[in-house]
């Protein structure tokens, strides 16, 4: 994969991101850091190493399992890592993005200034990962994300065509691979080919808003486009009036969790319910499930880590389906996604202080990220390959919310047209 459809403007792509970066941007400076606490004490001459995740606010759902997380890395590192010749301990200092960039930025500057952080991983959406990330690269200091598409991390950071940022890496998907995994299923349940989007103004939607409508139109695909609008409005009637008068069969979006949640809602009061509804952002964890009741059953969506990927730690050999099992007998909670990608930042994080000749040199270990392959919770992630130097690029699932059995709902991987390793658990179904 050498980078998102030929059919793309990059060039558009990072005026549209770009726009959306500054729309969410533009919020206030929130109080002071909640959610998870940061380690208990420091140790001397520890390694250090910062999180940022959006573990309360709109975005919380992203955060849910990284309590759960830590204390698992905490507890596989706790004789510590052999880097620079020495066996050195880590210590993990965590810290809220509270779902709001300028707060990630803010907790970002303490890390780095105040903690005084070796390395920096961030997680879940553009709204953390790239304040965070851009923090990082002023500062010098290494620092890898995930959960948040490539494009928006890259081209929304400002970078453009042919360059590379020095100390910041990222691994996730990209439009191609979000594209490629909705098609696949749209192209098996037989509609007329009309797409409802209802993208808002921010970072992720704007890369959606580029990255769609070119695949859409090649294959045969109509869009019928419900308007950019602000995050955190309340009434989508006109939107559901216009998908409902164009006979929209299918529904993608890449919302706000709690904004869809109204939408749903509205839209199965007004009567518009779409064959096959098809969303990112958004009901990729079992709270939103629970949170729609029967109007979540066959929503599909995308899936990039769940306990049937045949994946392992390189920390202490855990499989994907033992995470997932350990996760709910320590939490009684159902298995997030989040679980392999945030466990992955720190298998990452810890192979590059390792392998660096001297884990305290920030330029070395930036370029030992830069330079990473490895097979670990995420799957195999080659940080060389493109499409951009410094990102991976992982591959998706398609699933659909369905009945649970030891839980309320569970995701049912529906297609593995891209992973192909990864067992399908069921047919695909319409939504409405």
């Amino acid at each position: 994969m050498t980078g998102i459809n030929s059919e793309m403007s990059r060039r558009n792509v990072l005026r549209a991101i770009g726009l959306g970066a500054v729309a969410v941007g533009g919020g206030g400076l929130l109080g002071a850091c909640g959610g998870l606490k940061g380690s208990g004490g420091s140790s001397s001459g520890a390694l250090k190493i910062g999180y940022v995740s959006p573990q309360t606010g709109p975005l919380a759902g992203f955060g849910a399992a990284d309590e759960f997380i830590v204390k698992q890395i905490r507890e596989a590192l706790r004789d510590g890592i052999t880097a620079g010749g020495k066996k050195t301990k880590i210590e993990i200092i965590v810290k809220d993005s509270q779902s709001n960039p300028n707060r990630a930025s803010d907790v970002a500057r303490q890390l780095i200034f105040e903690d005084k952080v070796d390395l920096i991983v961030a997680s879940s959406t553009p709204d953390t990962t790239n304040p965070v990330a851009d923090q990082c690269e002023a500062n010098g200091i290494p620092c890898v994300g995930t959960i948040a598409p490539w494009e928006a991390w890259y081209f929304g950071r400002g970078a453009k065509e042919g360059t590379e940022f020095r100390y910041t890496t990222m691994f996730y998907f990209g439009m191609t691979e979000i594209t490629n995994c909705f098609v696949s299923m749209w192209d098996r349940m037989g509609t007329n080919k009309k797409v409802a989007t209802l993208w808002p103004n921010d970072s992720d939607a704007n890369a959606f808003r580029q990255g769609f409508p070119p695949v859409m139109k090649r294959k045969g695909y109509t869009m019928v486009d419900g308007g950019s609008y602000q995050n955190g409005i309340s009434d989508y009637s006109a939107q559901i009036a216009k998908f409902k008068g164009a006979g929209a069969e299918l529904f993608t979006t890449t919302p706000l969790p709690p904004d869809f949640n109204t939408y749903w809602k509205q839209a199965a009061q007004q009567g518009y319910r779409p064959k096959l509804a098809t969303v990112a952002k958004v009901m990729l964890f079992p709270s939103e499930a629970e949170a729609l009741g029967p109007l979540a059953n066959n929503i599909a969506t995308d899936v990039w880590w769940s306990p049937v990927h045949p994946y392992k730690s390189t920390l202490d050999g855990t499989t994907a389906q033992q995470l997932a099992d350990n996760y709910a007998k320590d939490t009684g909670k159902q298995w997030t996604q989040a679980l392999g990608s945030v466990y992955s930042l720190f298998e990452i994080a810890v192979s590059a202080l390792g392998s660096a000749d001297d884990p305290r040199d920030r330029k070395a270990v930036a370029q030992e990220l830069k330079d990473m392959k490895i097979e670990c919770m995420g799957g195999a992630l080659d940080f060389t390959a493109g499409p951009v130097p410094g990102v991976a690029v992982q591959k998706l699932a398609g699933a659909q919310w369905r009945k649970g059995k030891d839980f309320a709902w569970d995701l049912v991987i529906v297609d593995n047209s891209q992973v192909p390793h990864v067992p399908v658990g069921g047919d695909l179904l319409p939504t409405g």
